[in-house]
């Protein structure tokens, strides 16, 4: 069964906000490393953010200042809020967990993936 669902993805206009949620309510721990990735059409997965088990966070410098990843322990639940959109940052958004060491923004790295959502950024 899945264990990370994104929710929170929407059509909006250039300059708005949108908040992600990943729902990692069936773990029975908190993984070492959280993170997002975002994918668009013809284009190869990147990181966007991570956050450790101690919360210590890194981004991407294409959302940093924009972007702020966060977690709820207590309900095992990732954000993402993401503030001043713009169209380059429209694309298929995961949530992503791993526990095998230090975090990163690599794709291989991750072990569960979420479903996706769609985050649109019209201009």
């Amino acid at each position: 069964h899945l264990q990370l669902v994104e929710s929170g993805g929407d059509s909006v206009q250039a300059g708005g906000s949108l908040r992600l949620s990943c729902d990692a309510s069936a773990y029975t721990y908190m993984p070492y490393c959280l993170a997002w990735f975002r994918q668009s059409p013809g284009k190869e997965r990147e990181g966007v953010a991570y956050i450790t088990s101690c919360a210590t966070t890194r981004y991407a410098d294409s959302v940093k200042g924009r972007f702020t990843i966060s977690k709820d322990n207590a309900k095992n639940t990732l954000y993402l809020q993401m503030n001043f959109l713009k169209p380059e940052d429209t694309a298929m958004y995961y949530c992503a967990a791993a526990g095998g060491g230090a975090c990163s923004l690599n794709v291989w790295q991750y072990d569960d993936w979420g479903q996706g959502t769609q985050v649109t950024v019209s201009s």
